[in-house]
Order: C-alpha cells, then structure tokens, then sequence
C-alpha cells in the first residue's frame, strides 16, 4: 500500500489516502482505493430536508461538477462543529484549577474525578456515535450533536456560579462533557462518505486537526476570558458561558449548508468482524499508550502545573490571565502528522516503538528533575512528552490499515481486499474510541497514586513500566515477527 499523503485523524490519528473508508463506507468507494470512474454518472438529486441521492465521489466527471463543491463545504462546518465538540470536552480539565478561587472546597481526589469523567463517557460514546449518521442523516446527527453541547456548557455555568453546588451534580455535569468526544466519530463518519479514497485521507486529517485544536484553544482561551475584567477573582461561569454563541452558529450552519446523503450506510457486521480479530486488541493497548497519553496528560497538564510549580499556574498579561497548559495540547496536536509521515517512509512499527522508547525516556528525565524544582525545565519535559505521544498517534494509527490487509485472520484465510478494508475500517474506529479511555485512565492512576502516597511519582513511574511493556508488545508482533516470517515491516 504506498501512500501519498499522511493526515491527522483522530483526537491523534494517522489516515492515508489510499486507505479504507470509515465505518459505513459504500462498497463503490472502498474496492479500489485510489481509483477513480470517468463514466456518467447518474445525476444528483436533491431532495426536501437538504438530502442528496446518487452521491458517488469516486465517480471523477461528477466529483469535478458538483461533489467537490458540496463536499468541501459541509467539511467546513463539520470541523467547526467537531472543534467545539473537543472545546467542551476538555473544559472541566481547565475549570477544575480556578474552583479553590471561586469558593469551591473539594478534595483532590474529586478534582481528578471531574477531570476523567469527561473521557469516560466521551470515549463510551464514540462507538454508538458512529453509527449515528447513517441512521439519522450526517446534517441532521451534525445539528443534534452541536446542540447537546448547549447542555454541558450552560450546566458548568450554571454549577460554577454557585459554590454550594454539591459534588455529585458537579460530577453529572462533568460527565455530560463527553458528549464532545463522542462528536469526533460522527463527525469523522460523515465525511468519509463525501470524499473520494484518493482525497479521503487528507479530508479526515483536515476534520480530526480542527477538532484537536479545540483542547488547546480552550486551554488557552478560558482562562484569558474568565479574568478579563475581573478583577482580583474569577467569573468561572464564563467557560460555559463563552462557548453557547458559538454552539448555535456551529448548529445554525449545519442546518443552513450541510447536506445528508442517502448512500451513507452503517457497518455493524463489520465492527462485530473486526472484534474477534486479535489485532485488534493489540493495537488497541498500543493506541492506549499513545492517544491516551495524549489526551489524559491534556486533562491533568492544568492540574500538575498548578500542584508542583503554583506560581506559574496563571501568568498575569496586564488584567487577564494565561496558562501556558495550552501548549502540552498544541504541540502534540501539531506533532501527529509527522508520525504518519514517518511511518510511511520507515515503518509504523519502528516509529511507534521509537515513540515509547522516548516516552518511556522523558518521563523517567521528568521524575529524576523535580527535585530542582524548575518550572521551565518541567514545562519543556511535558511539552516533549507531548510531542513524543502525538508522534507516535500518528504512526500507530498508520499501522491499523496494513496489518488488516496483511496479517489479519481474515487476510490470511483469503479474505478478498474489499472485505480486509471493509475489517480495516471498522477497526479505525473502535480504536480511536478504546483509546480515548487513556483521558480517564490517566487522570484516576495520577489520584490513585496521590492518595495512597501523598505524591504522583509512583504514577509516573507507574507510566514508564507501561511504556516498557507496549514498546516490546509492539516489538514483539511487528518487528521481530516480521523478520522472522521474512514479512514487510507495517
């Protein structure tokens, strides 16, 4: 399989352009990957409530007339949407560090359980969001899903604004945040039947980079709004309250310029396939490792900064305030391409293994450090984990499509392309959901270790044993292996 072009797919995924479709992808733009069909094609028809009937991106004569066009615009919003989906995610991640200012008093074991709670439900939902478009139209899911956002966002405000808020509500609230990781499979679902295979991937990875970006913006964004003209405390409700103009315009424009296609069509035999498929399973723990990381240091970056150096955690710039636990987020976002690209060049598995190594190494330089004490030295460390579990995102997600067409059960007992793509596909998704586990795994082994020792150390200690294991895990399957059996590296 060569590949022309590497994208970011997911919070930290690897898609190329001539894999697979998602989930549900229609059979005519997965049998040959890459290819395109000049003859007629049947004219598209559009029907009430923005429906579009004899969609076929692979069809070249009428991608170049219409598709394109059409398809370029409901991406547009669909980035917007899904941007605002991981803003609403990972706002209880910021939210938690201002609670002592604004009179809350909660323990540090609730603190970490508002911070996971957002990640186990987002990542619980991505898989029945996958299937969400095909039943309900990807406008109309598109319209739904950015609305439901209306409702973490207006309940922080609302919770935040009163320091009597009891724990459990805060907690029922937090939880609700994870509507916004489950936007990222609809999200990713839907484009994926608007574009052809050879622009597919890079569609994806244009989709999966805007929603990415909406950690680090809210990082970065929440914290300047909450202070602005708040002088000498806080107005918390603002997080929530910033986010709902945009939310109705993310709606309004899925309403106004996004289309539903009726071609779109959902795969759950494909999934169940893909479940008994071992790989599966071991690139789940590996994704774990990386996405996970990714996303669970996302939530807890706010939180560690604030517990080991507090005087940087807010750096005042004139009357507003600033955290630098935006740039954890940005870095590793900006870094997930790269990944992909090298793995294309040397192998998914080399680089994934190189991945760990670096994090295994960096985490391990973090702890021995700490006792001097330096801020900047801890910030650079982290920003340097970050990179390493973004690179890293990408290369192991690179690996899914190749070791399904390769070394699957399915691919060995002479399964045909289509149907080890369609296995592929399939197993894209459940991945980028069990990974997105990490964002609560993380957070809940950080308060483990906290409590039972007063520090995070065993954690992160705990952390590097775990990289040690995926990296020989990864070694084990897809480099030794490979020279063994005289295969491709993946």
């Amino acid at each position: 399989m060569t590949v022309d072009r590497t994208a970011d797919a997911g919070p930290g995924n690897s898609l190329d352009l001539d894999e697979a479709a998602r989930p549900g992808t229609p059979a005519s733009a997965s049998a040959q990957p890459g290819s395109t069909r000049t003859t007629d094609a049947p004219a598209l028809e559009f029907r009430p409530g923005r429906w579009i009937a004899n969609w076929d991106a692979e069809n070249k004569q009428q991608w170049e007339s219409a598709g394109r066009t059409i398809a370029r615009r409901n991406l547009n919003w669909s980035i917007f949407a899904e941007f605002l989906g991981f803003v609403v995610w990972q706002l209880w991640s910021i939210v938690v560090v201002q609670l002592p200012a604004a009179g809350f008093n909660f323990s540090t074991s609730e603190i970490f359980w508002l911070i996971s709670m957002p990640s186990l439900v987002g990542a619980t939902l991505r898989i029945p969001y996958t299937f969400m478009v095909p039943r309900f139209g990807g406008r109309n899911w598109t319209i739904v899903s950015a609305l439901l956002l209306l409702i973490p966002s207006i309940g922080l405000a609302l919770c935040v604004s009163n320091p009597e808020t009891p724990f459990g509500v805060m907690l029922l609230v937090a939880a609700l945040a994870g509507f916004g990781g489950g936007n990222f499979a609809s999200s990713m679902a839907n484009i994926t039947f608007f574009y052809p295979a050879r622009e597919k991937g890079w569609a994806l990875g244009l989709n999966a980079a805007g929603g990415n970006m909406g950690a680090a913006v809210a990082q970065l964004a929440v914290p300047i709004v909450i202070t602005l003209l708040a002088v000498g405390t806080v107005n918390l409700p603002m997080a929530g309250w910033m986010w709902v103009p945009f939310i109705l315009v993310a709606a309004f424009g899925a309403w106004k310029f996004m289309d539903n296609l009726t071609s779109a069509k959902g795969d759950i035999a494909g999934s169940v396939a893909a479940l008994k498929e071992p790989h599966l399973w071991i690139m789940a723990l590996l994704y774990i490792g990386t996405f996970g990381s990714f996303i669970g240091f996302a939530g807890v970056f706010p939180k560690l900064i604030k517990d080991y150096f507090p005087a940087f955690s807010s750096i005042g710039v004139g009357t507003v305030a600033l955290s630098l636990a935006f740039l954890g987020p940005l870095v590793g976002s900006l870094a997930r391409p790269y990944g992909g690209r090298m793995a294309d060049r040397m192998g998914g598995a080399r680089m994934t293994v190189t991945a760990f190594a670096s994090m295994a190494i960096i985490t391990l330089t973090m702890i021995w450090t700490l006792p001097l004490k330096n801020f900047w030295l801890f910030l650079v460390l982290f920003l340097m984990l970050f990179t390493a579990s973004g690179f890293g995102n990408g290369a192991t997600y690179r690996m899914i499509p190749i070791i399904f067409a390769t070394s699957s059960r399915a691919a060995k007992t002479g399964a045909s392309t289509v149907q080890t793509q369609r296995l592929a596909s399939s197993a894209l998704g459940l991945i980028s959901a069990i990974g997105a586990y990490g964002g609560f795994v993380i957070p809940q082994v950080l308060n483990a270790s906290n409590t039972a020792s007063g520090s995070y150390t065993p954690a992160f200690y705990g952390f590097v044993g775990a990289y040690v294991l995926m990296l020989v895990v990864c070694w084990a399957f897809y480099i030794r292996n490979a020279n063994r059996n005289a295969m491709g590296h993946v």
